[in-house]
């Protein structure tokens, strides 16, 4: 059966998906390719209309604000001298 935006019961949320997502972020660009192109580490195969995508998208999302507050208070203390 499904339910509203295509999605079925079984697409439960994941925190294996939420961790993916989190680590993901981390691991995104370490790897340069020939064509001087950043390209993710690893590459999920998530479509975009599941719940596992959105969980792996929530953990991304945690990921970048969790980096964006570290960069901005090293940035406060280097202000500061």
């Amino acid at each position: 059966m499904k339910r509203r935006n295509g999605l079925s019961k079984y697409d439960a949320p994941l925190k294996v998906q939420y961790e993916w997502g989190y680590q993901d972020f981390f691991n995104w660009g370490e790897s340069i390719g020939k064509d001087k192109k950043i390209k993710p580490k690893v590459e999920r195969k998530l479509h975009t209309n599941t719940m596992q995508f959105r969980e792996w998208q929530r953990g991304w999302n945690d990921a970048y604000k969790a980096n964006l507050k570290r960069v901005q208070r090293n940035e406060q203390a280097r202000a500061r001298g």
